[in-house]
């Protein structure tokens, strides 16, 4: 697959008189701080010449924005080696613009110290370097280290920025699988509890008023005294929402010893992103991009909920 470096647009008639700028902003979603970056490299073009921002753009111009640079992502790979040994990866789907990796359990997102170069970025760098492409990854939402599934990465700042606006916007939609302790008393509904850090615990969130917003709607699909299986979706994505709103209601994830869950044979939580949907924002395609369950949650939820087969 060959990286896109350019991006190109055809001015038609309703956009006739329109500026460069507002072209590069409106319609080909430019953000502020990448035009200034683009301005600088002349990495804006109109009809194959540098042009002035302010200049009016006639029918049948074509206005070209530099999409993927080649020194720049060289310059930002030098703080992201490649992983040291390959893992290999399930790809769910992969563009000039996103990849969407089944991230497996224990496996980090990114790198939080100098010296960590085994996260799913340094497996990505490596991935790609094995095909002679030189990618600079960048994480447009993040998943726990104990959680598996589907996580959407950008090829490029240009979309990067693309898909952070998707995000703010809510037009992500990200479900999630999950396995809590007890039988919930409802067979559906939402938990809107704001979520800061707790004081007393650098690495744990909780439930408080003066916390920031975050909204979880969840639907029962199989349930006995002992635990519960229960579809989530997000529409915010606080740092440990899912298992600080569910041991706010009491029914705290399996395996997630550090919110009271019981182990029940799990060594993480049972929190599996099973699916990704959303509207490719150069393609317009709309996009439901699916992970398989994990082995071992699968094989616990066949058997505590006698549902050979099971599949979401």
């Amino acid at each position: 697959m060959t990286m896109k470096r350019w991006l190109d647009h055809t001015v038609d008639d309703q956009e006739k008189g329109m500026t460069v700028e507002e072209i590069v902003r409106q319609k080909m979603s430019v953000s502020g701080r990448m035009l200034q970056r683009l301005t600088r490299s002349k990495g804006i073009l109109v009809n194959r010449k540098v042009p002035f921002l302010k200049r009016q753009v006639k029918a049948g111009d074509v206005i070209s924005v530099r999409i993927f640079d080649d020194k720049r992502e060289q310059e930002a790979l030098v703080m992201l080696p490649p992983a040291p040994f390959e893992i290999q990866l399930e790809i769910l789907y992969e563009d000039e613009y996103f990849i969407v990796v089944n991230k497996p359990t224990g496996m980090t997102t990114h790198p939080i110290r100098e010296d960590q170069h085994d996260t799913l970025l340094n497996q990505l760098v490596l991935y790609w370097q094995k095909q002679g492409k030189s990618i600079m990854p960048h994480t447009v939402h993040r998943l726990d280290r104990e959680t598996s599934g589907t996580i959407l990465i950008a090829k490029s700042s240009y979309a990067h920025q693309l898909a952070d606006k998707l995000i703010r916007e809510g037009s992500v939609e990200r479900n999630y699988v999950a396995l809590v302790t007890g039988r919930m008393q409802l067979e559906s509904g939402t938990i809107a509890e704001p979520i800061k850090r707790d004081p007393m615990q650098k690495v744990k969130r909780q439930v408080h008023p003066k916390g920031e917003e975050a909204v979880t709607h969840y639907k029962v699909l199989a349930s006995n005294d002992e635990v519960s299986l229960v579809d989530i979706t997000l529409d915010t994505g606080r740092t440990h929402q899912i298992r600080v709103h569910f041991e706010y209601m009491g029914h705290p994830l399996v395996g997630d010893t550090l919110y009271r869950g019981s182990r029940m044979g799990f060594s993480n939580q049972a929190l599996h992103a099973y699916q990704l949907c959303f509207k490719h924002p150069v393609t317009e395609e709309l996009l439901e991009i699916k992970a398989p369950m994990p082995q071992k949650m699968k094989r616990f939820v066949e058997d505590r909920f006698f549902l050979p087969n099971f599949m979401l």
